[in-house]
């Protein structure tokens, strides 16, 4: 009776919270996200364009449209009265604007103003056709004279017909704002202290909590699917070549594909003469002075060696999909179809997703058996912001395909070893060796040595991956030792007893590695070229070694590189990294512990080994120390081999993340109940603040494909939310 009770009583108070928290959404929604509704209801609506003046840096088409031909005077210039605070820039008709574009006039969809009041220059944003909230700038707070400057330059076309003020901000409501703060209130009532979830032990044998997990992952893997089907039908070569320029070909793993399909290991790419035949076609210069002279195509980041080109990104994600979709589709389409790179790296992610949370829920099952569910849902998003993986559903071009397909795989791989290990104990003496097989699934642990050994052929840095089978399988390895230094003789029967589970992990590593390594030698060579040293890019490769003076700084920059905030939406940019000598770099907001600062907690593993539970909760904190040893050889490498790239913190972001979940753990279980609910609610607070970083570097101006040129209506729409306050 007591029991029905409290459980009444929990459900009461929970109903209540939602209604609150319902309450609470209503009135952001409809009162704090449209104050410039109410701000301009009582607008007089008094303004007409027949009233606009015409700065003379403008001139009307015969469409009705704008044409700048002095950007120092381009401006609309209209009265307001100072009842609104808000002008709204009128875009052409429809009829208008095809009429132009029909008549061969580069009309530019996203137009940059700056609304002047009175002489005093206000902020510079942006109106897009493709965002009717953007239409609407804050200008004007007690009338005078509202200037609207075109800050593009001369010649553009621009589709404004008119500038009017004193207008009526129109009511908003709007699904994705909405739903974001549906999500976030949904994760601050499952994740805050007091929740039910922290009173769920974890029971991974639980057929309730497997389903719960599918039903959870169904929802970004319906997303997946969703994105894969509009990239399969709306796919379309994505090559770009202007005369005098490089040729940018996006579609890399594509001509991969067909080169193995069609027999050879070159593209079948044109390769001019003159480029063919240049004494050393690597040189800056010489590509330059061919391009000026009319030479192409020259493909832009493609391998040029002895008159073919290549791509040097891994072959493995072209042998998993990219030509499989090919030779599908040719059953029915003469020749195939493409799989665009924005097709298969959201594949690839969504694998990385599932065996990623597969991963650390595994890991958190050994750390501390019946960790509350809340607490392994929490590290589940913790490692894949600290992954960096949403740059790559972000950014999917031909680039973020081999990383995605070696976060997966290695992901995958780590999940069937961990798996492979029985929870038999491996006895510390004994006859034959039948007890290390017994400790063993030999299925899992070969399907594991497979996947981790086709890093190779995708990002070649995630190979190290294989060094944690030492710490993964020491029983075995230790116990096998054993046997083989004690025995004085041994029977044939007992050598394959005791060598099945090592044939079982290095056999099928090595029947992906030898032909990967024939793969080089077929290209260039060598088993170990891997054709990075013949891409032609900004410098000359084949001459170009990175200088030693910027190795502390990247190291530095890549794990701590501040955040930098503004007063503008998105109030993140881009944080300098200035190096002594030239390399490679890629804008970036920070570096890792400023983006995912949960991650620091890594550094604090090496320490707890007297707080690991069991052999099983030792073999865990081992991994987790060897994971944050192989995460800095990785920052080490990319920062010696690669230079500074944000999308290279996903080489090592995961692994850091892995690292710490023993000292996550450990914090949110302390045995003080008033410190472990402020342990709960800090490590809630630091992932709210994780995911609100990552959003917000979505729209970060200046970073590779910035969402203002990608998608400008979903950038001016949500900038809204936050320039028209």
């Amino acid at each position: 009776m007591t029991f029905s009770k409290q459980r009444f009583q929990a459900r009461r108070r929970m109903c209540v919270v939602i209604v609150v928290a319902f309450a609470v959404m209503v009135v952001v929604e409809c009162v704090l996200c449209n104050m410039p509704f109410w701000r301009s209801v009582a607008a007089s609506g008094d303004s007409s364009a027949a009233y606009n003046v015409l700065g003379p840096g403008l001139e009307r088409t015969d469409e009705g449209l704008l044409r700048v031909v002095d950007p120092t005077q381009a401006y609309m210039q209209v009265d307001a009265d100072g009842s609104s605070e808000y002008v709204r820039v009128v875009p052409v008709s429809s009829e208008a604007l095809t009429k132009a574009v029909d008549g061969g006039a580069h009309v530019l969809s996203t137009v940059r103003v700056r609304p002047d009041v009175n002489r005093l220059a206000g902020r510079v944003g942006s109106v897009s056709l493709s965002s009717s909230r953007s239409e609407y700038v804050r200008a004007a707070a007690s009338g005078g004279t509202v200037c609207v400057r075109i800050l593009e330059p001369e010649g553009s076309v621009v589709p404004f017909e008119a500038v009017h003020a004193n207008v009526r901000v129109p009511f908003s409501l709007s699904p994705l704002r909405i739903g974001l703060m549906v999500a976030l209130l949904a994760l601050v009532l499952a994740w805050r202290p007091g929740s039910g979830l922290w009173r769920v032990p974890l029971d991974t044998s639980s057929v309730r909590q497997r389903v719960w997990l599918s039903v959870l992952l169904a929802v970004p893997s319906a997303a997946t699917l969703a994105v894969v089907v509009w990239q399969l039908v709306a796919a379309a070569p994505l090559s770009f070549h202007a005369d005098g320029m490089y040729t940018y070909d996006f579609d890399q793993y594509d001509h991969v594909a067909r080169a193995l399909l069609d027999g050879h290991t070159w593209l079948d790419l044109d390769t001019p003469d003159a480029l063919r035949d240049a004494a050393n076609p690597y040189d800056v210069g010489t590509r330059q002075r061919l391009l000026d002279q009319g030479v192409g195509p020259v493909y832009w980041d493609y391998a040029f060696y002895r008159g073919h080109w290549y791509s040097y990104f891994g072959v493995v994600p072209a042998l998993l999909l990219f030509l499989p979709y090919r030779a599908v589709t040719s059953l029915f389409v003469d020749g195939g179809l493409m799989m665009p790179s924005g097709a298969a790296v959201p594949l690839l992610m969504l694998g990385f997703l599932v065996f990623g949370c597969l991963l650390v829920i595994r890991m958190a099952d050994r750390i501390r058996p019946g960790m509350p569910v809340a607490a392994v849902s929490m590290l589940c998003v913790f490692m894949l912001l600290a992954s960096n993986g949403v740059y790559l559903w972000y950014r999917t071009n031909f680039y973020s395909v081999p990383i995605a397909a070696s976060l997966f795989l290695s992901a995958l791989g780590l999940w069937l070893w961990m798996g492979a290990v029985k929870r038999v104990p491996v006895a510390a003496d004994g006859g034959n060796g039948d007890d290390v097989a017994r400790s063993l699934s030999l299925p899992r642990l070969a399907a594991g040595s497979v996947c981790i050994a086709a890093n190779l052929g995708c990002r070649p840095q995630f190979i190290v991956v294989a060094l944690l089978a030492l710490v993964i399988f020491r029983p075995q390895i230790g116990e096998i030792l054993r046997h083989a230094v004690g025995a004085k003789r041994m029977s044939f029967g007992s050598a394959w007893r005791l060598l099945r589970a090592p044939l079982a992990a290095v056999v099928p590593a090595l029947a992906v590695i030898v032909p990967l390594l024939a793969y080089n030698a077929a290209r260039f060579g060598s088993p170990f070229d891997f054709g990075s040293s013949y891409q032609l890019t900004v410098t000359d490769m084949t001459n170009y070694h990175q200088s030693l003076s910027n190795l502390v700084l990247t190291v530095v920059y890549y794990l701590f590189l501040p955040l930098r905030f503004t007063d503008a939406f998105p109030f993140l940019a881009v944080s300098p990294a200035p190096l002594p000598s030239w390399e490679f770099t890629e804008a970036m907001p920070g570096g890792l512990f400023a983006i995912a600062p949960l991650a620091l907690a890594a550094v604090a593993v090496p320490f707890l080994r007297r707080r690991a539970r069991g052999a099983e909760g030792r073999g865990v904190w081992a991994l987790s120390v060897s994971c944050l040893v192989l995460g800095l050889l990785l920052v080490v490498l990319d920062s010696r081999m690669a230079g500074l790239g944000w999308r290279y913190i996903t080489d090592f972001g995961w692994l850091f993340a892995l690292a710490a979940l023993p000292a996550l753990s450990c914090i949110l279980d302390v045995a003080r109940p008033r410190l472990r609910w402020l342990a709960r609610a800090g490590f809630l607070a630091l992932l709210l603040f994780m995911i609100v970083i990552t959003l917000l570097s979505l729209f970060m101006p200046g970073r590779d494909d910035e969402l203002l040129r990608n998608n400008p209506g979903l950038f001016l729409d949500v900038q809204s939310w936050f320039s028209m306050l």
